[in-house]
């Protein structure tokens, strides 16, 4: 009983912590009476937590009482960030959209001017998509490639479609930049991309993309089915289970999303 007691107890310690560095890293410099009132703890229990966060290095306190985060926990998560190996992170994930929907994950970077697949969970149907992992795909006709490219700045986009002919690879290739920046502005928007039959016919893509701590677009994961096997009553079920699952991949590589 008091083992449970005492697990309880440094479980409570350590969501309060947590609480007191989160409001620190928004607030960037705050005074007592304000951060009591942030993580609602009282100024004593709040104040025991501060002098021990200071002497482990974590926090600062300056001559104005004022309290701010100190750059070892930056140091801590740059180490982190550089043990982190995206590919390896995303294979369960992907593993886990292939056996949720059934069909062909595709993972994909940014190379260039193209995309590139770098992680590939197969289908178990015996009518399967043709791709392997180090395929290039061009932007502007992939839900991969127009990922990347709805996160472009103007400038960017400019730059890139005044190098490429947006030739047709089906009848369904959007070769307008007019029709493609209303297009990537709505992926922008709605934060997921279609490919519908407009780089190969009668295949059609769902991709999402995956953020890292600067909420920079590091990679975007994909499903992909023949037509005559996705379901368009489930469409929106579809699409959220892919970003849930890319949000989920992003969190891990250090993104959070705005605040609404």
């Amino acid at each position: 009983m008091k083992e449970q007691s005492d697990d309880k107890a440094r479980m409570s310690a350590v969501v309060r912590t947590v609480r007191i560095l989160e409001v620190l890293s928004r607030a960037g410099s705050i005074n007592l009476e304000n951060l009591s009132r942030e993580t609602d703890l009282p100024k004593a229990t709040l104040l025991r937590f501060l002098n021990t966060l200071s002497g482990l290095g974590y926090v600062c306190r300056d001559d104005t009482d004022y309290y701010s985060l100190t750059l070892k926990l930056f140091s801590i998560g740059s180490r982190a960030l550089g043990n982190t190996d995206i590919i390896a992170s995303a294979r369960p994930f992907a593993r886990q959209l292939c056996q949720s929907l059934g069909e062909t994950v595709h993972m994909g970077i940014l190379e260039g001017d193209r995309a590139v697949y770098v992680l590939k969970e197969e289908s178990s149907y015996t009518l399967r998509m043709y791709s392997r992992i180090g395929k290039t795909i061009p932007l502007y006709c992939t839900a991969i490639g127009k990922i990347f490219l709805s996160e472009m700045s103007p400038a960017e986009l400019d730059t890139y479609l005044q190098a490429h002919v947006l030739k047709p690879y089906t009848s369904r290739t959007v070769v307008s930049v007019d029709a493609l920046k209303e297009q990537l502005a709505l992926i922008k928007r709605r934060g997921w991309s279609i490919d519908d039959q407009e780089h190969e016919d009668n295949i059609m893509c769902i991709a999402a993309p995956i953020r890292d701590y600067s909420d920079t677009v590091i990679a975007a994961m994909s499903v992909s089915w023949p037509l005559f096997r996705f379901n368009q009553a489930d469409f929106e079920k579809t699409v959220s289970q892919i970003k849930d699952v890319t949000d989920k991949l992003s969190a891990i590589m250090g993104w959070e999303p705005e605040e609404q």
